[in-house]
């Protein structure tokens, strides 16, 4: 009986072993190579697959090899943002694929197959975000399906348009506070001073979401910021070693930062939410801000079909990262463009002073910039706050002439499209802001190549808040500066999790 009993377990034991062995081979082996297999019939050009890893290390000492030397401003910044999908556009051609681990990822640059992606939202959804990333937001930006639609549902409200435009004496503020000590560090108009802007603008657009968000001062949410800064820093470190099976469960000292960082900004941002939920019971809470009118929309829909706390959690921490890093990394390289082209400078400044003179710019006004609004879908063209998004498939699908298997990944290259020469002219490169004269849709020739806000149904929710936010904070610099390249400024674009200034934007201020 108790041989029977010992055979039974070994049995078992060697059954559950089996089982583990095939799952994981099949994981970094079996599956990969089919997969392979079936996109090479369909004539798709890619690299061979390595065991585990992929593409992973290559991809990225190609790029920390792209960091360690900064480049001109003429130099082309595709080679030290996306090296190795460059290398790949160059020597395979405008569809191929490569590997995140495991997971083929199919690079499409045609903007029909681009518009296909992104209008069947349903059949190519968000891939399952790297676990460790859902530690700084887990909100609309990330969701799918019915989850996506009903949150998207309960936020529109939020950032309608009419609304957004009742923030604008909000953007105003928080703007003329950091360009007032500006002021003070250029003492007269007869001097200069070299700023890095950079700080500044972080610092700025911080305040900015902390008063329309949650109607705080940046001082009271500027612990926030530093840890969804830091935390950006520390996963794209750990993003780095993902390819090594468990890693991110590992107690290392890295691992153990992330966690405690993930932690202290849920319990404030638990705080912040709690605390309104007390202020509405006692009828005191402000609903003229973005959270107030997340609450609002959101108990408007019931308990069954509305956001948990938790998701509502989520949805401020994405507006907080979200709603600051967009517009400060569109600010700087609005500034770094303009000081590198005066006369785009000049013509910005002619046509604030001739809508707002001296007065303080409103919306009506901000609505009025045509050359503002060039310029800044060119920086936008040029330098994307976001370099590429990243799309998948659970079922086979058909993308134009392609049969898609479940399982793979679809990389949609912004930097690569909205600078490539087929479809921008042999200029592509270049900083032309005439090219947006007659509006978006004459640029693009009506394709799918411009897609800094993403496009059809997932197009940012946050594109106006972003783009009147802009405008304010351009109108009210260029009424006060001129500024220029300073001798120290380097230029040395790298991403974190969007498109930053390595070295900081340092220029030179002239007060006006």
């Amino acid at each position: 009986m108790e041989i029977s009993v010992v055979s039974v377990t070994i049995a078992i034991a060697i059954a559950i072993v089996s089982w583990w062995v095939w799952r994981t081979l099949n994981w970094v082996w079996f599956k990969p190579k089919m997969l392979e297999s079936y996109l090479r019939r369909q004539g798709l050009v890619g690299t061979p697959y390595t065991l585990l890893v992929g593409d992973m290390k290559k991809n990225y000492s190609m790029l920390m090899e792209a960091r360690s030397k900064p480049i001109k401003l003429t130099d082309d910044i595709r080679p030290r943002i996306l090296p190795y999908l460059l290398q790949m556009l160059e020597t395979h051609g405008r569809t191929f694929f490569t590997w995140l681990g495991p997971i083929p990822t199919i690079t499409v640059m045609d903007p029909e197959l681009i518009k296909e992606v992104f209008k069947n939202v349903y059949d190519f959804p968000k891939p399952d975000t790297f676990p460790l990333a859902r530690l700084i937001a887990t909100g609309i930006a990330n969701y799918n399906g019915d989850k996506w639609t009903k949150h998207r549902r309960i936020i529109n409200p939020a950032f309608n348009l009419e609304k957004i435009k009742n923030m604008v004496p909000t953007f105003h503020q928080s703007c003329s506070e950091v360009f007032g000590e500006w002021d003070k560090l250029v003492s007269n108009k007869e001097s200069a001073c070299e700023v890095d802007v950079w700080p500044w603008l972080v610092s700025m657009t911080a305040d900015v979401i902390s008063r329309t968000a949650f109607g705080s001062s940046y001082k009271e949410g500027q612990r926030i910021f530093e840890l969804q800064s830091e935390l950006a820093e520390l996963i794209v470190q750990a993003f780095s070693k993902a390819f090594i099976p468990g890693y991110n469960y590992l107690p290392t000292k890295l691992n153990r930062r992330i966690e405690a960082v993930a932690r202290e900004i849920q319990v404030t941002m638990r705080g912040i939410v709690n605390k309104r939920l007390t202020e509405r019971e006692a009828g005191e809470a402000p609903s003229d801000d973005l959270l107030g009118m997340l609450l609002e929309s959101n108990m408007g829909h019931g308990k069954e079909n509305g956001m948990s706390i938790e998701e509502v959690i989520e949805e401020c921490k994405m507006f907080y990262f979200a709603g600051q890093e967009t517009t400060s990394v569109l600010l700087v390289w609005t500034m770094v463009l303009l000081s590198q082209h005066q006369d785009w400078q000049v013509r910005a400044r002619e046509e604030v002073n001739q809508v707002f003179g001296d007065k303080e710019p409103d919306t009506e006004g901000l609505n009025q910039l045509k050359v503002m609004t060039m310029i800044i879908y060119e920086v936008l063209r040029l330098y994307p706050p976001v370099a590429q998004l990243i799309r998948t498939t659970h079922k086979e699908m058909k993308l134009g002439d392609l049969t898609l298997p479940s399982g793979v990944q679809i990389s949609l290259p912004i930097l690569l499209v909205q600078r490539d020469t087929e479809l921008w002219g042999n200029d592509a490169a270049e900083f032309k802001p005439e090219r947006f004269k007659d509006g978006l849709s004459n640029a693009t020739k009506s394709q799918v190549s411009f897609f800094a806000f993403a496009w059809g149904p997932r197009i940012c929710i946050g594109q106006n808040f972003a783009l009147l936010e802009a405008k304010m904070a351009m109108a009210l610099i260029l009424q006060r500066f001129s500024f220029e390249l300073s001798p120290s400024y380097v230029h040395a674009p790298y991403t974190v999790m969007t498109i930053l200034p390595q070295f900081g934007a340092h220029l030179i201020l002239h007060k006006l």
